[in-house]
Order: C-alpha cells, then structure tokens, then sequence
C-alpha cells in the first residue's frame, strides 16, 4: 500500500536528519561546551560586578556557586552521551538558544531569528537563479535533442565543456572587474544601497544588486543542464512507441510534449528537485565574493568567530529541508511514472 510506503519514507527522513544532527553535535561538542564555559565565566564575572559593599570572601564564594548553579543548569555537569543528546535533540527540535556573538540586523541574538533573517536573502538569489537556470536548460535541451549532431547540438555541446570546469568564483570576479570597475553598471556585493530606499526604489534597488550575481550564477548554470535534458530526452525519442507516434503522422510538439515528455518526466523532475534543493544552503565563496549575507556566508561567519550556537543552527535548517525536499521526491516519483508501482505489487 502506498500510504505505508509514504510513512516508513517520512519516518526514514526523520531519522536520517536526526542521525546527521546527532553526528554533527558529536563532532562540534567540545568546541560547544568550551565556549559555553566561557560564556558561563563571563556572565559571573559580569554579574559578580554588581554586588556593592560586599566582602570579597563573599564575593568569592558567590562566584563559585553562581557558576556551578549555570553549569548545572546548562547540563555540563552530566555525562558525556547524554550532554551530547541533550544537545543534539535541542539542535533537531530547533530549540537552538542564543547565538555566542553573531547578532541579526536588529541586534538579536535568538538563532532562529538570525537563520530566519539569513535564508530568505539565500532564496531571493540562488533559488530565483535556479528556476531560470532550469527554464534556460530545459528548453536548450529539447531543442538539442529534436536535431542531435547538427549545428546547435554541437556548438553548444562544446560551450558546456568549457563551462562546466571553469570555477564559479573565478568568472565572478571577472564579471565584478568587467561590470562594476570597467563599464561601472552594477554594485559590486551587498544586498541594497545605504542608506537604503524606500517603496519602489527599494525593490529596484534590490534587483540592482541582484543581477550581477544572478547573471554569474544562470552563465555557470544551464549548460550543464541542456546537456543532460538532452540526453535524458533523446534517449525517450528512441524508444519505439515513439517511433509508431511519428509513423503515425502525429505532430512533432505533441509527440515531444505530450508522450516524450511524460516518459522523460521523472529523471527530469528528480534533477529539478533537487537542484532547487541545493540552491537553499546557498555558496560560501560565492557570497563572499559579492557580500550577500545568505546562509552560507552566515555559516563562514559561523566558522570565523567560533559561533556554534548558529553553525549548528545553519547545519540543521539546511539539512532539515533538504531531507524534506527528497522525501518529497520520493513520494511523488510514482505518480509520475506508472510503470513504478511505489510500496505495493507490480
């Protein structure tokens, strides 16, 4: 039954992420609970400056205390499995805390608040560059595989070759000294202008500072991808209930649209899904390049500045929805092939 099959695949995805989440605390656990010793020593210190006209005894023993009731609190004092567990089902229920010193735009400190800053400027350029990247291929693939070998198939075929090994930040940074310091069209990083405008001009402005990065992403992008709808696409063209459609006199298009298509559908599904999936933790180096304050800058800046709290928090936003995206891969891939008959009898 294919409900049963739904369910044992969400329950696998759900564990899969709890599993990477649980490794990841493993690994990050002693870098955690040191700067989170260091935190606890901070906030005593902080808060034992405070206490006027005091003894210094007091003042001593006050301090001793107040950090073993934090460390208590704080769960450092219990054994290794479960400081690690406690950390790992608080990562996997979202419950991540504080940042150490990252703050959002408005100076919060809350995790959550700070990924959820983060993730719609990484969506706003790698996902909107990937839906483009994929109408671009999609359709130079079926046009290279309606005429294999001719003069577009071929020409285009070369350019993918060059394309696909040359280094995305490598044509950045070319495109940056062509277009921001030569011909001075675009800005050259950032998100928006400062001061930053308001009502339209703030929308305008955005896409200003958009397109440089989406023209880098969309060049580097689509090659790769025509190449492989070809391919998946004239492989379907050979079949022989393809060759009976054409024998038939049935138009060309329906024959590419309306049988070829729905054959070729799942592999090309897959490959959109997926790519989709990978724009949302966006690109380290690339953000860099063009100072897009994205999920995979946040996590360099993470990296830099020891900030656990928000690397782990980063890692299981990422990872959480790109679980999500292939059990939901998964759950659809047998309604759009019917030869494959998902959880039950073929």
């Amino acid at each position: 039954m294919y409900k049963w099959y739904a369910l044992k695949r969400i329950l696998r995805g759900v564990f899969m992420f709890a599993l990477i989440m649980f490794i990841m605390s493993l690994l990050f656990n002693q870098v955690s609970e040191q700067t989170q010793r260091t935190q606890i020593f901070e906030q005593v210190k902080q808060e034992s400056m405070r206490l006027k006209d005091v003894k210094p005894e007091y003042i001593e023993t006050w301090r001793t205390n107040r950090t073993d009731q934090l460390i208590k609190l704080y769960r450092l004092d219990r054994p290794y499995m479960e400081r690690v567990l406690f950390r790992a089902v608080n990562t996997i229920t979202f419950n991540l805390g504080d940042s150490t010193l990252i703050k959002s735009s408005k100076g919060d400190k809350k995790v959550i608040v700070i990924l959820l800053e983060a993730l719609p400027k990484t969506m706003i350029l790698f996902t909107s560059a990937a839906l483009v990247q994929m109408l671009i291929g999609v359709t130079l693939g079926l046009k290279k595989a309606q005429k294999p070998g001719k003069r577009l198939d071929r020409t285009t075929s070369f350019i993918t070759m060059i394309v696909f090994g040359m280094p995305t930040w490598w044509l950045a940074m070319m495109l940056i000294l062509l277009f921001v310091y030569v011909f001075k069209l675009f800005p050259s990083g950032g998100v928006n202008s400062i001061p930053t405008p308001e009502g339209i001009m703030f929308v305008l402005d955005r896409l200003w500072h958009m397109a440089l990065p989406m023209i880098t992403l969309i060049l580097l992008g689509f090659w790769g991808l025509s190449f492989v709808v070809r391919n998946i696409v004239l492989s379907v063209l050979q079949e022989d209930y393809i060759m009976s459609a054409r024998a038939r006199g049935i138009p060309e298009n329906k024959v590419l649209f309306g049988h070829t298509m729905r054959s070729a559908a799942p592999p090309l599904v897959t490959i959109i899904i997926l790519s989709l999936l990978g724009s949302i933790s966006g690109a380290i180096i690339f953000e860099g390049i063009f100072s897009w304050p994205g999920l995979g800058n946040l996590y360099w800046v993470a990296v830099q500045q020891n900030d656990i709290p928000v690397l782990m928090g980063d890692l299981a936003m990422t990872t959480g929805l790109y679980q999500g995206g292939l059990v939901f891969l998964d759950l659809i891939y047998g309604f759009l092939d019917p030869r494959i008959k998902v959880g039950g009898k073929a």
